[in-house]
């Protein structure tokens, strides 16, 4: 069996040829959607369970996402925008959405609705020692609105829905939805995102549809990235840090 490299044999007074020995992304298509974000969550649930300083911990998070982005997941990345006016309204509007029931409705997230056995409780992330530390601020907005954007879309709009209506995903364009791969990646982003999942809920109905509208990448990753660099704003200005989850 010959696996990713093919052969000719020569004829006489012809050369010998050889194929291009296939890439890992060639062999495992999945593997730059899915690798990125299948290692920001191993981070996100091993790193807290490692003694290190908050710095330490920001720096780890950034560059091991950031490698893995840069050299798995850099042949399924398109950061081309064709809508720009949508797209940042798309991003304003979920932002507004996301922080919208906590402001109107005091005590609204201690809802048991949004705080329970299935959902997790809200906790804070960023200890109060690393709240006055620039370094660790600003790395955390880089991943916030930088690499989070662009790993999260590249699965659940890149690749989820694909994966789900069709044994090669790479044979369904961008934006094509079933209603089984609509609801199902919206639900699956909702549930991601623990107690804030009704909001998450409406973020993942956003973002899908605008998928669907622009059939690009490189729309849903700046409105992805637009609403979460409001939200770090946000969080700084107000020092509502449960916001970053």
């Amino acid at each position: 069996m010959r696996l990713g490299i093919q052969t000719s044999y020569a004829v006489v007074g012809q050369p010998r040829t050889f194929a291009s020995p296939m890439t890992i992304a060639e062999r495992v298509p999945s593997l730059p959607y899915v690798a990125p974000f299948a290692v920001f969550m191993v981070l996100l649930a091993t790193l807290p369970l490692v003694d290190l300083s908050p710095r330490a911990d920001a720096v780890t998070r950034v560059v091991i996402v950031g490698t893995t982005l840069v050299v798995v997941g850099r042949p399924a990345i398109d950061l081309r925008v064709k809508q720009w006016g949508g797209t940042i309204a798309i991003g304003l509007g979920v932002f507004l959405v996301w922080i919208a029931p906590d402001l109107l409705i005091p005590g609204w997230r201690a809802n048991a609705a949004f705080q329970n056995a299935i959902t997790g409780t809200l906790t804070v992330s960023m200890p109060p020692e690393a709240r006055g530390d620039v370094a660790v601020l600003g790395l955390r907005i880089v991943r916030a609105a930088l690499l989070v954007p662009i790993l999260e879309e590249l699965f659940w709009r890149a690749w989820l829905p694909r994966f789900l209506d069709a044994k090669d995903f790479r044979s369904r364009p961008l934006g094509a939805f079933t209603a089984l791969s609509f609801t199902a990646t919206t639900v699956l982003f909702a549930a991601e995102h623990g107690p804030f999942w009704e909001v998450g809920l409406v973020a993942g109905v956003a973002y899908n549809w605008w998928m669907m509208r622009t059939r690009s990448l490189g729309d849903l990753i700046v409105a992805h990235a637009v609403t979460n660099l409001l939200l770090s704003a946000f969080v700084l200005f107000t020092e509502r840090w449960e916001f970053w989850m």
